[in-house]
């Protein structure tokens, strides 16, 4: 029998909260329901160490505004299809980190009408959780030496209608602590940097030390929205001092379509 998370926790837990009442299917779960409103950190840090291995722990917090169905599947627990997908996009991130001997092995980030299916697992849902702190929290595993849970925590923090989020993102796209990051935190500058994208972009293609990271910014420029990175791209075909670079921005600039990439190859090829 399907239970939605608010009744989950009014079977399972016994514990009502504000909070508790989230548009998230959550079924075959133990629940447990705890407050965060003292602090995220502490209280997530707390229940992890206690956590029976393996478990999840989860929290819901604002999603960025747009059209964003987000869903997923992970040989951990099995996440059933959507029953009902807001038309004009949900409001609401549910944040869920596994745990397994005390440790964060997965991170999964769902959209309001996803189906979770826990696996019998404990879950441990914290209310009253303020999106800065969820921005802080995963801004922690956001540089992890374990590619996947640093791909997770990007993922999550994109999602942030927290300002804060954005500030990671682009803190991460500078200074990750390694090239895997840094490219995979240029890729969702592209997808929600704005104003803010073609200079942290350009800044990675200019001095990142790392071709691959390189490369993977200019893929960034082709991922912009109306194709804003085109003129970046033919600056960059043109002139670029790698040669893996400037192919690497050719390539994208065929994949655009756009009539200036045109031109500029005619020009490219006339010279």
């Amino acid at each position: 029998m399907r239970m939605c998370l608010n009744l989950a926790v009014a079977l399972l837990a016994g514990v009502a909260s504000p909070s508790a009442a989230q548009p998230v299917e959550l079924t075959n779960a133990q629940v447990t329901v705890v407050s965060a409103e003292n602090g995220l950190e502490g209280v997530f840090d707390a229940r992890r160490t206690a956590l029976a291995s393996p478990g999840w722990i989860g929290y819901a917090v604002p999603i960025v505004s747009g059209e964003h169905f987000v869903c997923d599947w992970n040989e951990s627990g099995r996440l059933v299809g959507p029953r009902a997908v807001k038309l004009e996009g949900g409001d609401t991130l549910h944040v869920l980190y596994r745990v397994e001997q005390a440790a964060v092995t997965r991170i999964r980030s769902f959209s309001e009408g996803c189906g979770i299916d826990a696996g019998g697992l404990p879950v441990v849902w914290l209310t009253g959780t303020r999106p800065s702190e969820s921005v802080a929290l995963l801004t922690r595993y956001s540089n992890d030496h374990t590619r996947r849970i640093a791909n997770d925590a990007l993922a999550a923090l994109a999602l942030h209608a927290e300002p804060a989020a954005l500030t990671t993102l682009l803190a991460r796209a500078r200074d990750g602590a390694s090239a895997h990051v840094r490219g995979q935190a240029l890729f969702w500058v592209a997808q929600r940097a704005g104003d803010k994208a073609i200079p942290a972009i350009t800044e990675a293609i200019e001095r990142d030390p790392d071709t691959e990271v390189k490369k993977k910014a200019v893929f960034a420029l082709s991922q912009l929205p109306r194709n804003e990175g085109v003129p970046k791209l033919m600056d960059v075909a043109e002139h670029h001092s790698n040669p893996a670079v400037r192919k690497q921005a050719m390539f994208w600039l065929g994949q655009s379509k756009d009539p200036r990439a045109l031109t500029f190859f005619e020009r490219i090829l006339l010279k």
